[in-house]
């Protein structure tokens, strides 16, 4: 049987070059230097006797070899790492890396407590989030950038599982000495009396407020267009208006300035999931913390919205 002479290493960076490719992003993952990195692909290469990658100044791409290698490594750093995290306390010592790609109005309130409580049970692991819009949340869980997602995009999806997690209301977001905010809930048509704010028509949540506004004969004209949520509760909280938000996005309550109100007439509502590649198993670092997303959604389900 021939013998194996490269190590985990080799495969760790070849793997990091596909997926981002990119030997700049692959060595930054790795905290390694470019020269460093190319050593390693170089070796891994020289000892397989065949050529992983095509490099060019502008793009690095798989060789026909490489895409069939490249799953084959996938496969081999996936069950090395089940092995070393199912062995108890040798879990918390094992490090690594997972990506977890993320809508704004997801990662800036919610995500960070499931971080915390997963970093103090594997604090060697460290995670990088990719907090942007739902389609690029989509196309970084198919190109393989982020190991999975949380998103409202990607039920339709072919080469995807989505997941339900929750289904969250949209609410109004106003600050607490707002006219409004003494109300337990607002009609969309009581919006055309104030300077009302929303999010770009790009947006993922744009398109599912006009959908169902337009369902139900309403429509609002916006005062101001932004491209993120928490652009909006800034400039919510900085008084410039009032704006349709998703739950998970407000503060928690308690918030010295913003709280939000209850939005009828329609009831617009999303559904949170969690969003994988179909067919491949997740890294079980990544597993580990699919799965207490996965548990904190159906916490946050469980508990009321907060009271104005």
């Amino acid at each position: 049987m021939a013998r194996i002479n490269f190590d985990l290493q080799e495969l760790q960076a070849f793997v990091a070059v596909a997926e981002r490719a990119s030997f700049r992003a692959a060595a930054d993952d790795l905290h390694l230097s470019q020269p460093a990195l190319s050593r390693r692909i170089d070796k891994l290469e020289s000892i397989l006797g065949a050529r992983l990658l095509e490099r060019t100044t502008r793009r690095v791409a798989l060789t026909q070899v490489g895409r069939v290698f490249l799953e084959r490594a996938r496969t081999a750093i996936d069950e090395l790492e089940s092995a070393v995290l199912s062995i108890g306390d040798l879990a918390a010592q094992r490090g690594g890396l997972v990506t977890v790609a993320c809508v704004p109005s997801v990662a800036y309130y919610f995500l960070p407590s499931v971080i915390r409580d997963y970093t103090e049970r594997f604090p060697r692991i460290r995670v990088r989030i990719i907090d942007e819009t739902a389609n690029t949340v989509l196309n970084s869980v198919v190109t393989g950038r982020a190991d999975f997602g949380i998103s409202f995009f990607g039920t339709q999806e072919p080469d995807v599982d989505f997941k339900a997690v929750l289904r969250e209301d949209f609410v109004l977001a106003v600050r607490r000495d707002h006219p409004l905010a003494s109300r337990r809930s607002v009609s969309w048509e009581a919006l055309a009396q104030e300077r009302f704010m929303t999010v770009a028509k790009e947006s993922g949540n744009r398109l599912l407020i006009d959908d169902a506004l337009a369902k139900s004969g309403k429509r609002t004209v916006s005062a101001f267009e932004v491209s993120h949520i928490m652009t909006l509760l800034g400039l919510v909280e900085a008084g410039l208006g009032v704006a349709a938000v998703p739950q998970l996005a407000m503060p928690q309550a308690g918030h010295a300035t913003l709280t939000s109100v209850k939005l009828e007439h329609p009831r617009v509502t999303r559904t949170l999931g969690l969003i994988a590649r179909r067919g491949r198993p997740l890294a079980p670092a990544a597993q580990q913390l699919y799965n207490l997303i996965h548990q904190a959604g159906k916490s946050a389900k469980r508990k009321p919205a907060p009271n104005p």
